[in-house]
């Protein structure tokens, strides 16, 4: 099943660690099948708040979004990001095709 790391951006000091993990982030995607929905994606909050971005990369599956966390390609990088970026990072499964919103009563 289909899963997703979405990222809610609150803030970022955009600079040279921020430019290296951008020109880096896609050759730790691609072993694992990741690939951006949402990047930098301004956002209009008609409920609630909001931060800066949002940013939503997909993979194949639970596994892989994890593997790719914690591959070593991408934890090399990481502190490239986290030094320069306060966000809520989640992980999250997708739905099978047909899923109805009352499907959800059935758990």
């Amino acid at each position: 099943m289909t899963a997703y790391a979405i990222a809610h951006v609150h803030s970022v000091e955009f600079g040279p660690d921020i430019v290296e993990y951008l020109e880096r982030i896609d050759a730790t995607l691609e072993p694992f099948g990741g690939r951006f929905l949402v990047h930098r994606g301004q956002v209009e909050a008609v409920e609630g708040s909001w931060g800066q971005d949002v940013i939503v990369i997909e993979f194949p599956d639970d596994e892989r979004v994890r593997a790719w966390y914690d591959s070593p390609a991408y934890r090399e990088i990481l502190p490239l990001r986290t030094r320069h970026m306060a966000a809520d990072v989640v992980f999250a499964r997708g739905v099978p095709a047909g899923y109805r919103g009352a499907d959800a009563l059935a758990h």
